[in-house]
């Protein structure tokens, strides 16, 4: 039987739950310390997963940035970079996004009815797979097992950590908490509206609390609820 990789959602949020603000300028949440702890996951992850609008939206390059990081990587005989996937359904994705143009291997998992226009645009730049006629995360956790992909560190957005929660297939939730309010409600939030597993009153287990500087990092283990 294909293993479906360790998936770990990871955001970074304002106390009132948001990712950013409505700004054009990305809301810097978290800080040097927290930003050096999500390198290192980065490191010790075999893919980083982010959607097609983060993409568009936030023009991420998703890159470990610490070159002792990535030499451990090679040394222990892995790529110097994790696998960086996307997955859209519309297929809309340009070609000149710093997310294609750096770091190691890139995948872009799809729907069927969208596979030639994403290779038309990207060429060489990513592989393209198809999963079916919509987008199913149960589908997409598959692909990446045949890959041979282990832990699987999903950095947004909210529209998909809402569904990889929603559908119970995250395995630990890495959440930073900034000491900021934004107010804005049409701002992106770190969770929507969704029929999660258990209702509104069952209790995930909490693994790990710390202060990193003003930033308060919290894990969950969402599978296992009280």
């Amino acid at each position: 039987m294909m293993t479906r990789p360790y998936v770990l959602l990871s955001a970074a949020m304002s106390v009132d739950g948001y990712l950013d603000d409505t700004s054009p300028e990305r809301l810097r949440l978290s800080n040097a310390a927290d930003f050096d702890r999500v390198d290192q996951v980065r490191a010790e992850s075999d893919a980083i997963l982010i959607g097609a609008n983060t993409m568009r939206r936030d023009n991420p390059r998703l890159l470990v940035n610490s070159d002792e990081r990535r030499a451990k990587r090679v040394a222990d005989g892995k790529p110097e970079y994790p696998l960086k996937v996307t997955v859209t359904a519309s297929g809309d994705l340009s070609a000149d996004l710093n997310f294609w143009h750096h770091g190691g291997d890139k995948l872009v998992v799809t729907v069927d009815s969208a596979v030639e226009k994403v290779r038309n645009t990207l060429g060489d730049l990513a592989d393209v797979v198809g999963v079916g006629p919509e987008l199913d995360w149960g589908r997409v956790l598959d692909e990446l097992g045949r890959r041979g992909v282990k832990q699987l560190m999903v950095e947004g957005g909210g529209t998909i950590h809402t569904q990889l929660m929603a559908q119970d297939l995250a395995d630990e939730v890495h959440l930073a908490i900034a000491p900021l309010l934004v107010g804005q409600p049409e701002a992106a939030r770190f969770l929507g509206a969704a029929s999660y597993p258990g209702g509104s009153t069952a209790r995930m287990r909490v693994l790990e609390v710390r202060a990193i500087d003003d930033v308060v990092f919290v894990r969950y283990a969402p599978k296992e609820r009280g």
